[in-house]
């Protein structure tokens, strides 16, 4: 069992004991250090709050204690529900709210849940702001309202419906050519809530959806990690059905992967390549992804005239390096697209319009669009923690050892050869040291991937 702080928010494994999983205790803990937090960062009078949650088991008790937490705090609260994190993201901005909470521990299997913590901007918090919420929440450095002072509860489960309003009113997203392609997608939904947006979605673009696992119960059917491993019904639905491609999203609703329709995976790190060729045909500008994906939208970037970031991991280290290069797109490569058109935030349900878009313009299949881009193959391998191993002096140890390639210690290690590369790093979301490769194959990168296992094993054992 597991219990992870970080400056992005507080994420565990249900039940338990208090401080070692994600109990009543520590969500109580947390969204009252979140709400003090509010109020001084904020300084105003009157505070609101935007809440919405995935569709976990556990996700109606974690919510309805963070929601009258932040009611004990006097904050009222706009709450929407069965939600996704990217159209919390859409409400923070349009209510002009103080703040927003998305319940949902992403691609994590069932048994977590987590608060992914928001600022006034609907963007993840920055550095400073998590270390408060944490430093708050470890003295208890919080005071409830009195009984005449308690926040209020505005129930608003129409946003699904606006999100998806204002991604149809984006000049890049041409309903019109979706509308006349006709097309047929498999979605699945991982039994949550995408399951419920992007069939509307779809339908809202005159896409006719085959719906898989869209049954938002939160039984995941599979694992929830958006991978060509877990995909297998997905791939074999697509092909039974004679669909145009298929869609698969997690279980918020932020990362997006596509088969195509052979029933083969398009590949998670192309979704934002693909997103991004079309964006910077039709309005030419920079990109910035993290250091973990694929080297193809640099190279696509640059084909179209721009210039490319390498961000560190984290969709907040994304965002500001966006912000500083003036980025028209970016994201990350686990299928993540940040669309500032609309929000800085990743958004599955924009990037699957923009792809739509793309598809219906360019008048060919999915595996055809995928062979016009950089043949790039990855592997992402992870090694479990344990408290005996020093993660940190691994990684120095591998710095050193390879100082005469081109490194980069902003984020881990990575180690870029002429040819290929591989990033370690120790995950912000679990007890893991995540080992990505990539190379001109899949058995050079998955070679490479073990090679480094090795190398760290024997590290590990000194």
């Amino acid at each position: 069992m597991t219990l992870i702080k970080s400056i992005s928010g507080i994420r565990g494994t249900i039940g338990g004991l208090p401080e070692d999983n994600l109990t009543p205790i520590d969500i109580v803990k947390y969204a009252s250090a979140y709400g003090q937090w509010i109020r001084e960062f904020r300084k105003k009078e009157n505070y609101r709050v935007v809440l919405g949650r995935d569709a976990r088991i556990s996700g109606e008790m974690v919510h309805q204690l963070v929601m009258q937490t932040l009611v004990g705090m006097g904050i009222d609260v706009i709450d929407l529900g069965l939600s996704t994190t990217p159209t919390v993201e859409v409400a923070v901005q349009l209510e002009k709210a103080d703040g927003g909470i998305i319940l949902t521990a992403s691609h994590n299997p069932k048994q977590w849940n987590a608060l992914k913590l928001l600022n006034h901007e609907g963007e993840f918090l920055d550095a400073e702001a998590g270390a408060s919420i944490l430093e708050l929440a470890e003295a208890a450095d919080f005071a409830f309202s009195e009984v005449d002072h308690l926040g209020q509860v505005v129930r608003n489960q129409a946003y699904i419906d606006i999100h998806i309003d204002e991604i149809l009113d984006l000049p890049l997203v041409d309903a019109e050519a979706i509308r006349k392609a006709k097309f047929k997608v498999v979605v699945d939904g991982v039994n949550s809530t995408g399951g419920i947006a992007v069939p509307l979605l779809l339908e809202a673009l005159g896409v006719h959806p085959v719906k898989l696992f869209c049954d938002p119960n939160g039984e995941f059917p599979h694992n929830p990690e958006p991978l060509k491993e877990h995909l297998t019904d997905l791939m074999r639905e697509v092909v039974e059905h004679r669909a145009d491609f298929g869609i698969v999203v997690d279980p918020d609703v932020d990362r997006l992967a596509f088969v195509d329709e052979k029933g083969e995976m398009f590949g998670e790190e192309y979704t934002l390549v693909a997103v991004a060729d079309y964006v910077l045909s039709q309005t030419p500008g920079n990109t910035v992804s993290n250091m973990s994906s694929s080297r193809a939208l640099r190279d696509v970037t640059k084909q179209r005239g721009g210039e490319y970031t390498a961000s560190a991991v984290g969709e907040v280290n994304v965002v500001k390096a966006m912000k500083a290069t003036n980025a028209i797109i970016g994201g990350e490569g686990n299928g993540g697209i940040i669309y500032p058109e609309l929000h800085y935030g990743r958004d599955a349900l924009a990037g699957i319009a923009l792809f739509l878009t793309h598809l219906a313009n360019e008048k060919t299949s999915v595996s055809q669009l995928r062979k016009r881009y950089p043949a790039y193959f990855m592997s992402k391998k992870k090694i479990s923690l344990t408290p005996d191993l020093d993660v940190d002096g691994i990684l120095a140890g591998m710095a050193t050892k390879y100082a005469d390639e081109e490194i980069s210690t902003i984020d881990g290690v990575k180690i870029d050869f002429p040819s290929n590369w591989v990033h370690l790093r120790k995950s912000n979301t679990e007890p893991i040291i995540r080992v990505y490769t990539e190379a001109g194959s899949q058995d050079e990168a998955d070679k490479l991937a073990d090679r480094f296992l090795g190398e760290i094993d024997a590290l590990a054992k000194g």
